[in-house]
């Protein structure tokens, strides 16, 4: 899998999850229950991670929707 994004954005990640879902590219979003060891202090970034074999449709779907500022390097 590759880290398509880090946000503490929830409504990004909601977003992200909604475009991807409806085109059926594979993710996981990595570290959402981190908030108990933090406090809910909002340090620990979720990462949206993407099989590697969706990666570039992933990108694509991202860069389409307005999202290119958001996306990770690589």
């Amino acid at each position: 899998m590759k880290e398509l994004l880090r946000t503490n954005d929830i409504v990004l990640i909601s977003a992200v999850e909604a475009l991807l879902t409806e085109e059926e590219v594979s993710f996981f979003v990595a570290d959402q229950h981190m908030s108990v060891l933090e406090g809910s202090a909002g340090f620990l970034q979720r990462r949206v991670m993407v099989v590697d074999d969706d990666f570039d449709a992933a990108r694509k779907i991202l860069l389409e929707a307005g999202l290119a500022a958001e996306l990770r390097d690589g």
